[in-house]
This record gives structure tokens, C-alpha cells and sequence, in this order.
């Protein structure tokens, strides 16, 4: 763990703040929920995300919608990518999700596009696709979405098997 050299104190209520640039450089976004660790007298703070307990899941079925189907499928938290078929891991595990897809967790769009299309996955990375994307809803908040892309048409069997997935993860966060 390294110092960043900040001292803040703690108020009346037992709030401490996080400074600006810190939770920036973290990609701590407002509303945030964190979780707390304790070991002795070290008190340490980590990004939570309700997805966490699913990842394993989430790997199994993108693995097996691609073997499957051939399909690339993509689940996201609200800030990553937490699973993605493993020819693509390297290139897409655990980075940051693009502008486009936070839009969609924000307005909880479904989105079908059935022509080839640029798709922007992460800030850096953009694929030539056909797509579907369903929001995961637990509890009624948008936690993450469901994507697949596909070098072909989309059709509705394709967007049922995204809807499927959002909604089998999401009741499973619910449990």
C-alpha cells in the first residue's frame, strides 16, 4: 500500500473525505458504493460492485454461448468488463466500459442493432458488428448489461438468449 500523503479528518457524523483527485484517478464516480477493510489499525476502502459474486457464472455462460453458438457474449458491471469469451480476455477482461455503454446502463436501454455496425466496447476498442444489449436489473437498479455481438444478422433468438442472461444474473444478485 503507498502513502499519498493526504491527511483528512474525521467529522462529528464519522465522515472522512476522498479527495477529487484521488477518486478520479480510481474512477470512483459519485454514488459509489465502497467496500471497508480492516486489518489491525489499517482501514482500507475498495470499489464494490454487485457483480462480484457472479463473475464465476458470468464465465461460464459467455464460454458457453460462444461454443455453443458461436456468439461473443460480454457482461459488464457498471464501470467493466468482468467476462468475455477467452479468445478475448486479454483484450477486453477487466478494462473500462466506453461512454456508449455507460449511456446504456444509465438509461437502461435494450438496444437490437441488426446491421454491421462500429461498436464501442472500452474507451479504445471498437468492433464491427452486429449487437444486441439488455441492462442487468437487480433489486431495480441497473447493475451491469449483457452484450453480443455477432458477425451476422442479429435475430430475435440472439436477443432472447442476451435477455435470458440479464435477467437469470440479475435475479441471481437478488438472491
Amino acid at each position: 500500500m503507498e502513502t499519498t500523503g493526504v491527511v483528512r479528518r474525521i467529522d462529528e457524523l464519522g465522515r472522512i473525505v476522498i479527495p477529487k483527485e484521488i477518486r478520479r484517478s480510481l474512477g470512483i464516480k459519485d454514488g459509489a458504493s465502497l467496500e471497508i477493510y480492516v486489518d489491525r489499525d489499517v482501514v482500507a476502502l475498495k470499489k464494490h460492485s454487485t457483480m462480484n459474486n457472479l463473475v464465476e457464472m458470468a464465465n461460464i455462460y459467455t464460454e458457453t454461448v460462444y461454443t455453443t453458438i458461436k456468439a461473443e457474449m460480454f457482461i459488464t458491471d457498471r464501470d467493466n468488463i468482468i467476462s468475455c469469451p477467452n479468445l478475448r480476455k486479454k483484450e477486453f477482461l477487466n478494462k473500462q466500459i466506453s461512454n456508449f455503454l455507460e449511456e446504456c446502463i444509465n438509461k437502461r436501454n435494450k438496444i437490437k442493432e441488426e446491421d454491421i455496425r462500429k461498436l464501442q466496447l472500452t474507451e479504445d476498442k471498437f468492433i464491427d458488428c452486429s449487437y444486441v444489449i439488455s441492462p442487468i436489473v437487480a433489486n431495480g437498479d441497473v447493475i451491469g448489461l449483457v452484450i453480443l455481438i455477432s458477425s451476422g444478422k442479429i435475430n430475435d433468438t440472439l436477443k432472447n438468449i442476451v435477455d435470458i442472461a440479464a435477467q437469470f444474473l440479475g435475479k441471481n444478485v437478488e438472491e
